[in-house]
């Protein structure tokens, strides 16, 4: 039997979600615990693999079982096993040919940034920071010229393995609450460190280094070089996979925005817009 989970976690204490021989990640961790369940050691497949420190509110997980237990067990029962830093939010049998990664058709990631002079230590880990105010209408600006499919390459860490540097970027919006600043970036997929190599980019933008313009002639000379630092992994969230409707993946039980924030012990304000995602998401 195949079946399929959505995993919800703080990355802060993990490797990332690749299994490392020396353990400590999230895949690990998930792995220990269904295998208490199942009886046997069980391996399970990832939509996105994540990298250390970096969250998630929807990740989706597969895995292939021989072992007769009530849905209930994939949810409750390897919860108890897990860290209080993982937890399985739901569980549903899938057609033998669901792939957790290959059926997926978009990725959304949330990027939380705080633009205040002094450092969170509340949310230390849950949300990037920059002691300056920024500038969001030139950050828009600039990221109007990476939508549609490009060759990234200049936001591609150097360590990649994607065989491909081209992708799709459908969707990357840059919304203010408060003093948080949040980046939603979709794609089809995403290239190692693409999102915090934007994010990057656009604070670059922000602050009045580049002009607006500047992140075309980046795209357009597909030189990691050529843009900004890797952002800090903290603040980065995975927040929802796409899937054909046929599939009938659950929808996301929250607007993505909102339950980051919340969970980040951040209240989104009354007035503001909570976006939510297609195909299935939210």
């Amino acid at each position: 039997m195949r079946i399929a989970l959505v995993l919800e976690y703080d990355g802060s204490n993990f490797c990332g979600w690749q299994s490392q021989p020396s353990g400590g990640s999230v895949q690990d961790a998930v792995e220990t615990a269904l295998s208490r369940i199942a009886g046997n050691a069980t391996r399970v497949l990832t939509a996105g693999r994540t990298d250390a420190g970096v969250h998630a509110v929807f990740q989706v997980v597969h895995f292939d079982t021989e072992a007769k237990r009530p849905m209930n067990a994939w949810i409750r029962g390897v919860n108890a096993f897990l860290p209080d830093s993982i937890a399985v939010l739901w569980a549903l049998p899938m057609p033998p040919d669901f792939h957790a990664r290959y059926c997926a058709t978009e990725r959304c990631y949330l990027y939380l940034l705080l633009a205040h002079p002094v450092r969170p230590a509340l949310n230390q880990g849950k949300m990037g920071w920059f002691h300056q105010s920024l500038d969001l209408e030139s950050m828009r600006s600039a990221a109007g010229f990476l939508l549609g499919e490009h060759d990234f390459s200049a936001f591609r860490a150097a360590e990649c393995q994607a065989k491909s540097p081209v992708r799709k970027l459908t969707k990357l919006e840059i919304t203010r609450h408060g003093d948080i600043i949040v980046f939603e970036v979709r794609a089809n997929a995403f290239l190692h460190h693409m999102v915090r190599n934007i994010v990057g980019s656009l604070v670059y933008v922000g602050k009045g280094k580049y002009p607006p313009a500047w992140m075309a002639e980046v795209l357009a000379r597909r030189r990691r070089e050529l843009a900004a630092p890797t952002f800090p992994a903290a603040g980065l969230y995975l927040a929802g996979i796409g899937y054909d409707a046929r599939w009938q993946v659950p929808e996301f039980i929250e607007p993505p925005l909102a339950a980051v924030l919340q969970k980040s012990n951040r209240s989104l304000p009354t007035s503001s817009r909570e976006p939510s995602l297609p195909g299935g998401i939210g």
